[in-house]
């Protein structure tokens, strides 16, 4: 046996180090005590950032209704509904009449100033309304839902066992009514300024009833409930008569609207659809091109034998004749798209989709303006029910 020779393929090969059990034991246990150590970091951070994540998100988010200890009921949009409330009294000297800026059939309108120097207008409901808190739910809800560029925005409301209210944006000149009563402030509206009114509330009712979740009814469409801002941007108020739409009881009311905006279906069916939005309309694009209240020329136009009239002979004499073809055009087809609105079948009335879309479209008319009559508009076929 050659010893050497087996001791030096021995130096060249170590043996393995000695084992050691303890060392094989604790390695992994150490591995596993920081996996956990480690993801429990992680995922305390990604928690943590979501939380404030969420937190950040929810000031810009309504807050939900908050019903209070003694049945009070209050949502203000991104602000405390009981400071709001206290607030308001404040402003209003708990509703004095020298605060008041205008009455209405479910309410009176405040003006409000609060500490922080926003105006509002606050519409205090009346108590005495049969089914008044059903109209009252339905107004508060329905107007937090809806987002147009001309229609008030709702800040909030209160359900308060000493009153009810709901808070809106303050539109500064006030209703388009008062504006044409004063023949002052009437000459301001130019025919521009007449039209962008009428095209505003089409495009505000069209929103109502094509492009809400579920269609809206205004139910009081008139020059009351149309205000003007300083800028002179037309916004459509006062939904304290609007329901869904869903043609049920809900749509059987005794009250619907203005006498002189009412939809003659109304007196034998009692029935609100948009079509008597629609008729109203009509009503209130004359009001606008007219300057009152259209009730002589209704009549001629109920009348087998309506005479004929032509749109020189009928528009706001206050304000000088209209030059220009683009504010002609634009008036020609305001009397075209009001007669097709006023007619007496519901089912032959246009949409207000419609009516947006044919202002969209600005179609001309053939004859001169001065010789065009209110007969050669109504006996239009362009303007149909769609």
């Amino acid at each position: 046996m050659n010893i050497d020779k087996d001791l030096h393929h021995f130096s060249d090969h170590p043996p393995p180090p000695p084992t050691n059990n303890h060392y094989f034991i604790i390695n992994p246990l150490i591995c596993f005590i920081t996996f956990v150590v480690s993801t429990t970091i992680i995922l305390s951070l990604i928690f943590g950032y979501l939380f404030l994540l969420k937190r950040k998100n929810n000031k810009n988010v309504e807050p939900r209704t908050k019903p209070t200890t003694n049945g009070d009921m209050f949502k203000i949009l991104n602000y405390d509904g009981r400071i709001m409330f206290e607030e308001v009294i404040k402003a209003t000297e708990d509703f004095d009449i020298k605060y008041c800026i205008g009455t209405g059939g479910y309410g009176s309108v405040y003006k409000a100033r609060l500490p922080g120097g926003k105006v509002v207008a606050v519409k205090k409901l009346h108590r005495s309304e049969s089914g008044f808190l059903e109209n009252f739910q339905n107004e508060s809800h329905l107007l937090s839902q809806i987002r147009h560029r001309n229609i008030v925005k709702l800040y909030g409301f209160c359900l308060h066992k000493r009153c009810m209210f709901l808070i809106y944006e303050y539109i500064e000149k006030g209703s388009l009514f008062c504006l044409l009563r004063v023949d002052e402030e009437a000459v301001k509206l130019s025919w521009s300024k007449r039209v962008n009114i009428i095209k505003s509330v089409a495009y505000a009712l069209s929103y109502l009833h094509h492009d809400c979740s579920s269609p809206i009814v205004h139910r009081d469409i008139s020059s009351t409930n149309i205000l003007l801002n300083s800028e002179s941007k037309t916004f459509l108020a006062d939904f304290g008569l609007a329901r869904i739409l869903n043609f049920d009881s809900s749509n059987r009311t005794i009250r619907a609207g203005k006498y002189g905006y009412i939809a003659p279906e109304l007196a034998s069916t009692m029935v609100v659809t948009e079509k008597c939005d629609v008729y109203s309309y009509g009503v209130l694009v004359l009001e606008v091109l007219i300057g009152v209240h259209p009730g002589d020329l209704l009549a001629s136009l109920s009348s087998p034998s309506s005479p004929n009239i032509t749109l020189t002979g009928v528009l706001d004499p206050r304000l000088a004749p209209p030059y220009g073809g683009k504010v002609v055009q634009n008036l020609v087809l305001c009397f075209a798209i009001a007669f097709a609105c006023l007619r007496s079948k519901p089912e032959s009335r246009p949409t207000m989709q419609c009516v947006s879309k044919e202002f969209l479209a600005e179609k001309p008319f053939g004859k001169p303006f001065h010789e065009i009559t209110v007969s050669d508009l109504r006996n239009l076929d362009t303007f149909l029910a769609d």
